[in-house]
C-alpha cells in the first residue's frame, strides 16, 4: 500500500505539472509517462522496480529541466537576434529598458523612459502604413470615411462618458433624439411609443434584443407553470456570428435553419419544423453578410401568424437590420420589413455601417416599453442622478452618438437617399460588368444591399475565387473570398461591399484589375497549387 500511495502522489504531481518539450526532452517525458502507467498497474516486485524507475526519473528531472531552460534561453537569444538584429546581449527582463538607448518601440513591456509624444506618433503612424487602404477595402461593411467636421466633433466629444447622463445631459438628449429619428425611420406606428438605446454596435444590440426576448418568454412560461430551462431561438444559418455568441453566452439552444440548394437564407418554408413553445423568438436579417440579400420578412411573419392560429404559439419576430436599417428606408421605401409588421417586436442596426459613422455605434429599438422587461433595466445613482440603463457595456465615449446625430442633421433624408442610391447603382453596375467577363456567375446582384457575391462557373477548374482574391490584394483591393455555411460549403464566392465613397471611377479601376487577373488565370494550362484559405471573410 505504501508503494501505491507513493506512486499516486507522483502521478498527481505529474498531472499537475505539464511536461512539454519546451521544458524537458521528449525522451524523459515519454519515459516518465511509460513508467507511471506501468507503476499504476503493477504489483509486488514489479511495483517496486517500477517505483524505483520512477524515482530515478524524478531525481533526474531537475537536470532535465535545467537543460530545457538552457535550450529556452538559446531560443530566446535567437528570437532577439531576429527581432532586434543583434546577438550576445542578455537583458534582465525584470528591468524596464530605456527607449532612448534601444531606439525601438516597446514590444513586451514598457520602457523606463518614454519616447515623447512626437516620436511615439511617428513610430506608430509609420507602422500603421502597413495596414491596407480603407478606401480599397471592399470587405468591410463599416464606414471608413466621414466629413472633416464630423472628425472634429468626435475629437471634441471623445472625453464625454456616454453613460454619465447626469453630467452630460445634452449628450443624453442627443442620444434620445437619435432614438426618436430612427424609430420613425423604421415606421413606429402612431399611438405606440417606441423605446431604444445606443450601443457599441449591432453585436451588443443583438445581445440586448435577445435577452429581452428570453426574459419575456421566461416570464410567460412561469405564469403557465412550465419549465424555463430549455429556451431556443430560430434563425437562418446565414446570420452574423453575434447571434451564435448570444445563444452560447446566454444558454439558448441554437436552431439554425440550414441552407439548401438556392435557399441561402431563412425562408418561411421550414419554419414550422423549428418553432415550439420554448422558442423565444425568430431572428431574420435585413441584408445577409454573406451576399447582401434581404430575407422574406412578410412571408416569415405570415407563417408565424398561421402557426399561432393553428397551435396558439405566439412567437415574436426580431429584425437584424445591422446594414439594411439605414438602406431600405431611403431607397426601398415600398419594402415592408419594419414595425409595420405587427409581429416585429424589435430591430437593431449599426450606425457604423450604412449609418455612415465610424465604429462603433449601434441602435436597438423596441416596439414599446412592454417588450423590455423591467428586470433587465438597472438604476444607478452614484454618477449624480437616477439613471436607468440597459446595456452590456458601461463607460464609453459619447463621440459616436454625437457623430450619428451630426450625419442625420447634415445630410437629412434626401442626403442619405442620394448616398445610398449611388452606392446601390455602383454595386449593380459592378455586378453586371463582372457577369460579362465570362468565368463568373452572380449569386446576388446588389439589388438589396449595395452588396453582391459572385462565384466561378462550374467548368472552371484551374483556379479558385481565393486565387483571384489574392491577386486583387496585390493591387490593394481587399475583396474577401469564403465558403457558405454548413450544407452549402461547396459554394465559394467573392463578395463586394460598396459603401459611400466607392464611385463609378473606382469601380472601373476595380473592373480593369479583375479583367486583367482573370485573363492571366484563364491562360493557365493546369490547376494552381491548393493553399489553405486564410479566413479573409469580414463582416
Amino acid at each position: 500500500m505504501s508503494n501505491k500511495a507513493g506512486i499516486e502522489e507522483i502521478a498527481l504531481s505529474a498531472a499537475r505539472t505539464p511536461l512539454t518539450t519546451g521544458v524537458i526532452p521528449d525522451e524523459l517525458r515519454d519515459a516518465l509517462r511509460e513508467h507511471l502507467a506501468t507503476a499504476a498497474t503493477a504489483t509486488g516486485d514489479a511495483a517496486t522496480n517500477a517505483t524505483r524507475d520512477v524515482e530515478t526519473a524524478v531525481v533526474s528531472a531537475p537536470v532535465a529541466i535545467a537543460s530545457g531552460l538552457d535550450h529556452a534561453s538559446e531560443a530566446g537569444a535567437a528570437l532577439s537576434k531576429r527581432l532586434f538584429g543583434r546577438s550576445g546581449e542578455h537583458h534582465n527582463y525584470n528591468t524596464h529598458l530605456d527607449s532612448r538607448t534601444t531606439n525601438r518601440p516597446p514590444l513586451f513591456l514598457m520602457h523606463a523612459e518614454g519616447t515623447g509624444h512626437d516620436a511615439a506618433y511617428d513610430i506608430i503612424s509609420s507602422e500603421l502604413c502597413l495596414d491596407g487602404s480603407a478606401r480599397l477595402n471592399l470587405a468591410t461593411f463599416c464606414s471608413t470615411q466621414m466629413p472633416a467636421l464630423a472628425d472634429r466633433l468626435m475629437i471634441e466629444t471623445a472625453q464625454k462618458n456616454m453613460i454619465d447622463k447626469d453630467e452630460y445631459p445634452q449628450t443624453a438628449e442627443i442620444e434620445k433624439r437619435c432614438v426618436n429619428i430612427i424609430s420613425h425611420l423604421w415606421n413606429s406606428p402612431p399611438g405606440e411609443e417606441a423605446v431604444g438605446c445606443s450601443t457599441t454596435g449591432s453585436s451588443e444590440a443583438v445581445m440586448l434584443a435577445g435577452l429581452a426576448m428570453k426574459w419575456r418568454w421566461r416570464e410567460k412560461m412561469r405564469k403557465l407553470g412550465k419549465p424555463t430551462d430549455k429556451p431556443n431561438l430560430v434563425t437562418g444559418a446565414n446570420v452574423q456570428v453575434c447571434w451564435e455568441k448570444f445563444m452560447r453566452y446566454w444558454d439558448v439552444e441554437m436552431r439554425l435553419v440550414p441552407m439548401e440548394g438556392d435557399d441561402l437564407c431563412l425562408t418561411a418554408a421550414k419554419l414550422r419544423d423549428y418553432v415550439d413553445e420554448n422558442t423565444i423568438g425568430v431572428a431574420t436579417v435585413l441584408g445577409s453578410t454573406f451576399d447582401g440579400r434581404y430575407e422574406p420578412f412578410a412571408e416569415i411573419a405570415a407563417e408565424l401568424d398561421r402557426i399561432q392560429e393553428d397551435t396558439g404559439l405566439d412567437v415574436p419576430l426580431h429584425i437584424d437590420a445591422a446594414s439594411g436599417g439605414f438602406v431600405a428606408p431611403f431607397i426601398q421605401p415600398e419594402l415592408v420589413w419594419d414595425f409595420r409588421i405587427p409581429r416585429v417586436c424589435s430591430i437593431n442596426a449599426s450606425g457604423h455601417k450604412y449609418g455612415l459613422v465610424y465604429p462603433g455605434v449601434g441602435w436597438a429599438i423596441w416596439r414599446d416599453a412592454s417588450h423590455v422587461p423591467d428586470d433587465l433595466v438597472f438604476h444607478v445613482n452614484y454618477l449624480g442622478g437616477d439613471m436607468p440603463t440597459f446595456s452590456l457595456n458601461f463607460s464609453r465615449p459619447g463621440s459616436q452618438v454625437v457623430a450619428q446625430y451630426f450625419m442625420f442633421t447634415s445630410l437629412g433624408f434626401e442626403g442619405y437617399k442620394r448616398i445610398m442610391q449611388e452606392a446601390s447603382d455602383v454595386a449593380q453596375y459592378l455586378a453586371a460588368e463582372i457577369e460579362k467577363i465570362g468565368p463568373y456567375r452572380l449569386i446576388t446582384r446588389g439589388t438589396d444591399l449595395p452588396v453582391f457575391a459572385f462565384a466561378l462557373q462550374d467548368e472552371v477548374t484551374n483556379y479558385t475565387v481565393f486565387d483571384l482574391s489574392d491577386r486583387l490584394r496585390q493591387r490593394g483591393w481587399q475583396v474577401p473570398a469564403y465558403t457558405y455555411p454548413a450544407d452549402r460549403e461547396d459554394l465559394a464566392v467573392l463578395r463586394v461591399v460598396v459603401r459611400a465613397g466607392m464611385n463609378h471611377d473606382m469601380a472601373d479601376l476595380l473592373l480593369a484589375d479583375i479583367r486583367n487577373h482573370t485573363e492571366k488565370l484563364e491562360s493557365l494550362t493546369g490547376p494552381l497549387p491548393t493553399e489553405a484559405a486564410e479566413g479573409a471573410f469580414a463582416h
